[in-house]
């Protein structure tokens, strides 16, 4: 095998760094939807940064967006548009969702992205499962890479949960490989983020839930997680 190709969910840095080292083949990670029938984004051969979805595919524009619909700059987060010849026209039957997905030649992929200043593009998650943890921001992407990381941690997935004054959280469900407990994956957080973006809570779980095919699937994440923190 000369190259592997990951695309589904973005693939974490550190899980790269585990693969490539063990079987010496690099993996090239994408992102792609059925609305745009292709991968617009990838690393490709040669040039593969870890933690990032790459750049566009030739045929594809991409841009960043705020709220208003304005680009944004290199380093802040954003909507992802991207445009390109098999982009679809819109959903059958479904005119309302449309028009918030298809914005002309544009499609409104709901990730939440950052161009990096080398011109590559870091996933922050779905806009929907980012949360505010002292009123900024957190992606859970980025926790989970922090969380991977640690060589206990197999997997990780980090959710938002409303503490006792009502306000979320981030917390972290884990399957761990090795014998490590939740104080540490705590300050092992600590020490490689920023105080407010560290999960409050670890909870150990056999296995994280995925659909068919290997996507996370983040509401699951958050009614089991609901069920075991305290």
């Amino acid at each position: 095998m000369r190259l592997g190709v990951s695309a589904g969910e973005p693939l974490p840095a550190a899980l790269l760094r585990r693969f490539t080292d063990r079987f010496g083949v690099d993996i090239i990670d994408g992102i792609g939807s059925t609305e745009a029938l292709h991968i617009f984004m990838s690393n490709r051969p040669g040039d593969i940064r870890p933690g990032t979805t790459g750049v566009a595919v030739p045929g594809y524009a991409i841009e960043l967006r705020d709220l208003d619909g304005n680009p944004v700059a290199d380093g802040e987060p954003g909507s992802l548009y991207v445009r390109g010849e098999s982009i679809a026209l819109g959903y059958w039957r479904r005119v309302a969702a449309s028009r918030t997905v298809f914005a002309g030649e544009w499609l409104s992929t709901g990730d939440t992205y950052l161009r990096t200043p080398t011109g590559h593009y870091t996933c922050l998650g779905r806009s929907n499962d980012l949360l505010k943890a002292g009123g900024i921001w957190v992606s859970p992407a980025e926790v989970e890479a922090r969380l991977l990381e640690h060589p206990a941690v197999a997997e990780a997935a980090v959710v938002g949960l409303p503490d006792a004054d009502g306000i979320d959280k981030p917390v972290a469900a884990v399957v761990a490989r090795d014998a490590v407990t939740e104080d540490e994956l705590i300050r092992w957080c600590r020490d490689g983020l920023a105080a407010f973006k560290r999960p409050r809570q670890v909870v150990f779980v056999g296995e994280l839930p995925k659909t068919a095919t290997g996507k996370m699937q983040r509401y699951r994440v958050r009614e089991l997680v609901a069920g075991l923190a305290s």
